[in-house]
């Protein structure tokens, strides 16, 4: 089941749940705006190429919309429409003044020089600049982006408006962006395993942890799990896996990947197919890469006791029904890869303010937003008798649904 299916499908559960009126469970499902421009640039050796770039506004009705853009060569809309919904979801989870908006451009970042990425992020910036603001709706980095595409979109933006720093999130630190950005995702998905496993009386330090995928998310999470005493027993990515059943040295194996790139070939663990990540020995798996990849096949096989979703939908609904029956414990991405949102929330807050944090502050306001939004989760499986999945969508949909009956839908 693809991305946009099970978004639907999760959403109007909640609906159900929630006794939604379905004239409102109709209005809340269609976007609020869908943007497609044409982005034709001179190449470096002086052709002319032309590629599609789109932004989904999903939903305003809290706050201004946010959301990743992806510079990606499959850049689908139904992907990009269920990416646009699912962050009005979070930003409502976490309880961040946000809705929800996704975009991108359809092109190989790869196969395209530093000059000639510039060049398309400043035409499409030109032909989106009216319709996104600093109250109307705020992008910041996702897969194939970074802190200078951020910084090219600022200037171009600005060029327009005037200068503009709260017009994007996930700035390099020169330009207003926040400290602690880099690391948030991970850290938030360790501070909602932290809240997910006092509620069993357990801390990291008494846990093993698998963790798929050692990019950004990844790695920041195993770094903390480490530092705080967990045991991370396996880890895997694109370029391979490792297991080590006493704790992989996970400082040691940081330096390794930096100077080598890849897994392979560190001397503190044996070889593992990744494959084999999701179903080995441990309490708590991690999935950080792709979505989709506990499924049927694999579901049966997890020893894992708790899955925390650091990647974006990573179980597929079959999945989710054989762990739960499994007596599985699952914390649902819409909740636990929030730290990233959060904290380009309180990157937008400085800059409007124009008064920057120190690093501890970002963290500990991290971790409160954190742990307020899995009791505030809690509450809600305990009110509608439902797992943390539907827990985290029944809040999410019935905030979102509140603004905008505040507000006056029918008028």
């Amino acid at each position: 089941m693809n991305a946009l299916a099970a978004t639907n499908r999760n959403f109007r559960q909640a609906a159900r749940i929630l006794g939604l009126d379905s004239k409102i469970e109709k209005s809340l499902l269609i976007p609020f705006r869908e943007i497609k421009v044409e982005c034709t640039i001179p190449k470096d050796d002086g052709g002319l190429v032309s590629f599609v770039g789109f932004r989904v506004q999903h939903d305003n009705s809290r706050g201004p919309m946010k959301g990743g853009i992806r510079y990606h060569p499959e850049v689908d809309p139904d992907e990009v429409n269920a990416l646009a919904q699912l962050m009005t979801w979070k930003t409502a989870v976490a309880d961040i003044p946000y809705g929800g908006a996704k975009g991108g451009i359809g092109c190989t970042p790869k196969e395209l020089s530093t000059s000639e990425l510039e060049r398309l992020t400043r035409v499409f910036t030109q032909k989106i600049h009216d319709l996104i603001g600093i109250n109307t709706d705020v992008p910041a980095p996702d897969m194939g982006t970074n802190a200078q595409t951020m910084a090219w979109i600022l200037d171009e933006y600005s060029k327009f408006h005037g200068h503009s720093p709260a017009i994007v999130t996930g700035k390099p630190i020169d330009l207003g962006g926040s400290l602690g950005r880099e690391a948030a995702t991970g850290r938030g998905v360790v501070f909602a395993t932290e809240a997910l496993l006092a509620e069993y009386g357990k801390s990291i330090k008494d846990m093993t942890f698998a963790i798929q995928g050692f990019g950004n998310v990844g790695s920041w999470a195993a770094k903390l799990i480490h530092e705080k005493g967990g045991k991370v027993v396996a880890v895997s990515d694109i370029t391979g896996g490792l297991k080590n059943p006493n704790g992989i040295d996970i400082p040691g194996l940081l330096t390794h990947k930096d100077t080598t790139g890849k897994l392979a070939n560190f001397s503190g663990g044996d070889a593992l197919d990744p494959n084999d990540l999701l179903v080995h020995e441990c309490d708590v798996l991690i999935p950080c890469a792709l979505g989709g990849v506990l499924n049927r096949e694999n579901a049966d096989h997890v020893k894992a006791k708790f899955v925390i979703e650091a990647a974006n939908h990573p179980t597929d609904p079959e999945a989710d029904e054989i762990l739960s029956k499994k007596g599985v414990i699952i914390l649902p991405d819409i909740y636990a890869n929030a730290g990233g949102v959060t904290v380009s929330y309180f990157e937008w807050v400085q800059n409007i303010q124009g008064f920057m944090w120190d690093e501890d502050k970002v963290n500990n306001e991290l971790k409160k937003y954190m742990t307020r939004s899995f009791h505030n989760i809690k509450n809600m499986c305990q009110t509608h008798n439902c797992n943390l999945r539907m827990g985290a969508f029944t809040l999410g949909v019935n905030r979102v649904a509140r603004a905008t009956l505040l507000r006056g839908w029918e008028a």
